[in-house]
């Protein structure tokens, strides 16, 4: 979810400006997302990397998750959203912690879509703690080096239980992953969208989602007409 920032300065606004309209297409993403059928909705919305931003603008999305969890979680538990959050919790304030863990407990039994929170997030982090956990595992002879495999790390990432992205929208123009889900999206298909973050609407969620849908995904293998060619 990116350029906030560029949005509020276009429009000579400070950058929380921007960060609050990015928070309410928040919500609008999660309605969309409900209405097209998507089981899980993963939104990036603090990396680790965004503490050395301006302490301002750190204590300022702070202040804005608080506000969205106490604001939404009431209805997103009655929409029957199931909240998941990824990301190391142990360095973040004490406060944030609570109110990530109440969201999470609060939801655990829903059944419906699984929004899940990506906050203090960064995949390299993710794989070191991953990779630290077999190691210790290993070391405590509970593990045998054999079997490391790709079973093994993918039940030690944050993302455990949860399926492998199929896409990944970025808005703002930027094409790159910037930390995201590194493992997970081996195979993932990307749209990489020119709209700021508060400008992604309804139609160009769905936009993605066709754009997405006119895909051929091959997994590495060859599909049957192109097998054909040549022959």
């Amino acid at each position: 979810m990116d350029g906030n920032g560029r949005w509020a300065n276009a429009r000579g606004l400070p950058r929380t400006a921007g960060h609050r309209a990015g928070v309410e297409r928040v919500r609008e993403a999660v309605r969309t997302a409900v209405e097209a059928g998507i089981g899980y909705l993963t939104l990036f919305a603090f990396s680790s990397e965004n503490w050395s931003r301006p302490q301002q603008e750190v204590s300022d999305l702070m202040g804005l998750l608080r506000f969205f969890i106490r604001r939404d979680l009431a209805e997103l538990h009655r929409e029957n959203v199931r909240i998941r959050v990824i990301g190391c919790r142990q360095t973040i304030q004490p406060d944030i912690r609570a109110l990530l863990n109440e969201a999470e407990d609060r939801t655990r039994d829903n059944t419906g879509i699984t929004l899940v929170i990506a906050f203090n997030y960064g995949a390299r982090d993710e794989l070191v703690r991953a990779v630290r956990g077999i190691a210790e595992a290993v070391r405590a002879g509970d593990m045998d080096v054999a079997a490391i495999d790709e079973a093994a790390i993918a039940a030690r990432i944050d993302t455990a239980g949860i399926p492998d992205p199929d896409l990944v929208i970025r808005t703002s123009g930027e094409q790159r992953l910037s930390n995201f889900l590194l493992w997970q999206a081996a195979y993932t298909e990307f749209v990489f969208m020119p709209c700021l973050w508060p400008d992604f609407d309804r139609a160009a969620f769905l936009d993605a989602l066709a754009e997405y849908g006119r895909r051929d995904r091959r997994y590495g293998a060859v599909s049957a007409p192109d097998l054909a060619v040549g022959s």
